[in-house]
């Protein structure tokens, strides 16, 4: 299959192991998209105008039709592979020449879907730090502008708690609290790769998701999620999760209310990851 992340155009496929691979969307013979080829039964991606086949852990040039196959090939004809880490339902590729694909919790999430936004991804994020809930939703729960705690660093991830509450009429606080939920996020500043957890008052895990906002082509973002809920639900409110779709990601976003957006943790967010960049370089210097 062919894919893009942001300007990089790829192409995915299985070897012959069941390994993920992937590798520049073009042949490096006449530039033509590997992904018009096919894959064949020894795992080699062939491309579709001569023929010519590539390993995809390494994108050497292993095999020319009419020619024998252990002739070595010059390097010059070597396609540009990419690390590939896979779990937890997502096949996750990593830009950078010679690193490794980021580490995937791989903790089951049965839940599952795709979105595509006409959004660049950067403006996503943004939008995500200000207003969640204009990108997603949790069965019941509304997003509320009121942060526990306010956007931070930890352990080289950004860190924010949102106060939540259910939707519907609420109690006078003398009878419950304020805000009996919360919204923990924990976003990659490089990726965007964002877990979020919905708590409730006691610290208690609700249900964990796991978004990734990847730039696409034309300044839009395709979104890949996961989710889960808690084994153990307290509460009627919390039980009304198991009802139905208790999380989805939007696909449309309404323009109006993205005008009229002020933005607010999205200043601190920009601040920050500029930091962790700059750490993260220098560190690898």
């Amino acid at each position: 299959m062919s894919s893009d992340i942001g300007n990089q155009e790829l192409v995915i496929w299985r070897d012959a192991a069941g390994i993920a691979r992937a590798m520049e969307d073009r042949c490096p013979h006449r530039r033509a998209p590997l992904s018009r080829g096919c894959v064949r039964e020894n795992g080699l991606i062939q491309c579709g105008y001569h023929g010519w086949s590539f390993d995809g852990e390494t994108g050497r040039l292993r095999e020319i039709p009419n020619m024998k196959s252990e002739q070595r090939f010059p390097p010059l004809y070597k396609a540009q592979s990419f690390a590939v880490a896979e779990s937890g339902g997502f096949v996750r590729v990593c830009l950078t020449p010679g690193a490794e694909a980021p580490a995937v919790d791989a903790a089951s999430l049965p839940l599952y879907g795709t979105a595509h936004v006409g959004l660049a991804q950067e403006h996503y994020l943004s939008t995500f730090f200000d207003d969640p809930g204009m990108l997603f939703g949790i069965k019941g729960v509304e997003f509320t502008p009121y942060l526990a705690s306010d956007l931070k660093a930890e352990a080289g991830r950004l860190v924010m708690e949102r106060n939540c509450q259910w939707r519907g009429l609420h109690w006078p606080s003398s009878f419950s609290s304020e805000f009996p939920i919360s919204l923990l996020s924990k976003t990659d500043p490089l990726t965007g790769e964002t877990e979020l957890t919905l708590r409730d008052d006691a610290l208690r895990t609700l249900l964990t998701a796991v978004i990734a906002p990847v730039p696409a082509a034309r300044g839009s973002t395709a979104i890949r999620w996961r989710a889960r809920l808690a084994k153990t639900l307290n509460g009627l409110r919390a039980k009304q999760l198991l009802i139905g779709a208790p999380f989805r990601v939007f696909d449309t976003i309404d323009a109006a209310a993205l005008r009229r957006l002020t933005p607010s943790a999205s200043v601190q967010w920009q601040d920050l990851r500029a930091a962790i960049i700059q750490t993260s370089q220098a560190s690898a210097a």
